[in-house]
């Protein structure tokens, strides 16, 4: 549908093959939008996976802010400062942008969490 004074906004479908995956000792991360994937000029999306016991290291997003949500598991967040958040299934928290942060998969079995940032070119700095 076409709005008066705008052109057609152009939709962007990702076919599940051309999804990005990133292994890491610790799990894996899937980008689902991004600029680099071609499908957002305005967002990145993803999921993480974390393995048991196991955690992704500190870092922040200096031109980002994250929002992460615990779709299975359960972790403990550790923010900037010392301060440690334990998440389970539907909690969410939103990481301000240059705050350093890392997740812990404190469960049996692995965590997947939900994954957005506020930039279709999310930048990433570890500690």
């Amino acid at each position: 549908m076409k709005t008066a004074g705008k052109s057609a906004t152009k939709v962007a479908l990702l076919p599940s093959a051309r999804t990005e995956v990133i292994a890491a000792d610790w799990g894996t991360l899937t980008w689902y939008a991004s600029a680099k994937l071609g499908n957002s000029q305005h967002t990145t999306v993803g999921k993480c996976v974390i393995r048991p016991g196991l955690a992704n290291p500190r870092h922040c997003h200096p031109n980002c802010e994250e929002v992460l949500v615990v779709l299975e598991g359960k972790i403990e967040h550790e923010i900037e400062g010392g301060r440690h958040v334990i998440m389970r299934d539907g909690d969410t928290i939103t990481i301000p942008q240059g705050l350093l942060h890392n997740a812990r998969n404190i469960g049996a079995d692995d965590a997947v969490l939900l994954v957005v940032f506020s930039s279709a070119r999310r930048e990433v700095k570890g500690e």
